[in-house]
């Protein structure tokens, strides 16, 4: 069997990456109910924040990018969790917009996101939290 490399543990792509995992898992687990992924929430999230967002706009919002997001944004407009409407002063450009479904659950969803939050940070004292808000921003 091979043997990991001794500096694998204080490995900066290691730790994040296994701190994702940790942290989506946890999450996903959350919205499995609902039927959306943790992507999908983050776009209702992005669109609660300013309703009406091209996707252009959106992927900027959110830091993604076009491809991943057109996927995305077709799932859920075929799962009726986003409206898409010309824009009335240009017909090329869609508007993106959350649906009545996506409304109806907004505060459950906000919840669930704010209790993911809390749970990832439980362990930390409130300075070590705004230190690796401040680190993790940073790091984007």
């Amino acid at each position: 069997m091979a043997k990991l490399p001794e500096d694998l543990p204080d490995c900066m792509v290691f730790l994040l990456g296994k701190a994702y995992q940790k942290a989506h898992s946890g999450f996903k687990k959350q919205l499995k109910k609902y039927g959306l992924t943790n992507m999908q929430h983050l776009v209702l999230e992005g669109l609660w924040y300013d309703e009406g967002m091209t996707a252009a706009e959106l992927c900027k919002l959110l830091i993604i990018d076009k491809a991943t997001a057109s996927g995305i944004l077709e799932r859920m407009a075929d799962t009726g969790w986003i409206t898409k409407k010309q824009d009335p002063d240009d017909g090329r450009v869609q508007r993106l917009y959350t649906s009545e479904k996506a409304n109806q659950y907004k505060k459950q969803l906000i919840n669930e996101r704010k209790k993911a939050n809390k749970n990832i940070l439980k362990n930390f004292t409130p300075e070590e939290q705004l230190l690796i808000k401040r680190l993790l921003r940073d790091l984007i």
